[in-house]
């Protein structure tokens, strides 16, 4: 039943939109403007049938990033059609007043026409995710950018001056179609030559097995001082059907695993002090905590500071960001900056250094992308290295990023 009400609701966009193509063509050559209409409703045809295909197993030998291409091509095309049926109902609804109006005898004139002006509109704005998506998932998943920050921290130790931090997060390796081109993602970070290299989570999109084949990409990071990983909402496999609890507990092992073969230093609600040219930096790292209800909480800072002595800094890796605010910035006024991810900056947006940025994530997280401030403590979220369900960034490019701590003046 669900299925066939999405496919009525499916065909209901196509019916829209085909109207405004209709409009627009009706004057043109019958020839070809039946061949278009052959194309257009070859489209949810060929939807019904890779749909059934695939209840049915006929694309089991496809491979991976086949299915992903036409699965995205499917999505790419219905979100456009559902811009152009939107201005299609719009126009339905002036056809609609201007008839009543009609009936109730005011002399204003009345065309049954559509608007072919509304008919344009509706196509010209329907081809700006449709061009937009397609250039994204072409172009995008693999231009990773380097975003650089100086961070000024009130009486930090001369030892501290000019440490360089390197981040990432949200790798999700389950997704990538291809291997070789992360490598480039490693290369970059290589050559910042970081002090220590931060990882803050989903390495992963459901099971441990999919960051298997990038164990010998990630191997290759160095970091004078180490790396060092938090988990995400993502690894604990929360979004898998398993079969009992030790098959999810041999997940979780695994997992662990391929981080202490990549070379990270997982931190479980736990810290790590190290020694920096003679100064103490505690690194804490907390399990996956956010003030989200939909997402777990398994992150215990205060565990994780447990017996830590004092140190000349105090930096935090958690996740998601609402941490920061939830209970960072209120209860641990000594940690000086948080690192997070988790938003991907939903992989869409628009950022113009100095000008704008923006991302309707920004609508469920204020702290979605870059450096945040509050007091004397600091937060940044990083946009994510990897992608999540569409394979692709429109705006919101995959991120390193590099900070450099500064001694307040």
């Amino acid at each position: 039943m669900r299925l066939l009400i999405l496919i009525l609701i499916l065909l209901a966009f196509d019916g829209y939109a085909f109207m405004a193509i209709r409009t627009l063509v009706q004057d043109w050559q019958p020839t070809i403007r039946y061949a278009l209409y052959g194309i257009y409703w070859a489209v949810p045809v060929l939807l019904l049938v890779w749909m059934q295909g695939g209840d049915a197993g006929w694309f089991e030998g496809w491979s991976k990033s086949t299915v992903t291409v036409v699965r995205t091509l499917f999505f790419i095309l219905y979100i456009s059609k559902m811009l152009v049926a939107a201005v299609v109902l719009i126009d339905d609804l002036r056809r609609l007043i201007g008839w009543s109006a009609a009936q109730l005898g005011s002399g204003a004139k009345f065309s049954t026409g559509r608007s072919r002006f509304l008919a344009q509109l509706g196509l010209m704005l329907g081809s700006v995710p449709f061009f937009s998506l397609i250039y994204g998932m072409v172009r995008n998943p693999y231009r990773y950018q380097l975003f650089k920050e100086t961070v000024r921290i009130p009486g930090l130790p001369a030892a501290l001056e000019g440490l360089k931090i390197v981040q990432i997060s949200d790798i999700h390796s389950g997704s990538f179609l291809h291997r070789e081109p992360v490598r480039n993602a490693v290369d970059l970070i290589n050559a910042q030559e970081p002090d220590l290299v931060f990882f803050t989570g989903d390495l992963v999109n459901n099971k441990a097995e999919e960051a298997q084949p990038f164990v010998e990409v990630f191997d290759k990071i160095n970091a004078r001082f180490g790396a060092y990983s938090v988990l995400g909402n993502h690894d604990y496999g929360d979004y898998v059907r398993w079969g009992s609890a030790p098959e999810k507990e041999a997940n979780m092992d695994l997992l662990k695993d391929i981080h202490r073969r990549i070379g990270w230093d997982l931190l479980l609600n736990e810290h790590r002090s190290v020694d920096v040219n003679g100064a103490k930096v505690a690194v804490i790292g907390v399990e996956n905590y956010s003030t989200h209800p939909r997402f777990p909480k398994y992150g215990d800072l205060r565990q994780a500071t447990a017996g830590l002595e004092s140190a000349d800094l105090k930096l935090l890796l958690s996740h998601d960001p609402s941490h920061w605010k939830g209970e960072v910035t209120n209860d641990f006024k000594d940690i000086a900056i948080t690192f997070s991810g988790h938003t991907h900056g939903m992989q869409f947006g628009v950022e113009i250094p100095g000008w704008i940025k923006w991302s309707p994530i920004k609508y469920v997280y204020r702290q979605w992308a870059g450096l945040y401030q509050s007091g004397q403590q600091f937060l940044y979220v990083n946009r994510g290295l990897g992608y999540l369900g569409y394979p692709g960034r429109v705006g919101i490019l995959p991120e390193v990023t590099l900070i450099e701590l500064q001694r307040e003046a």
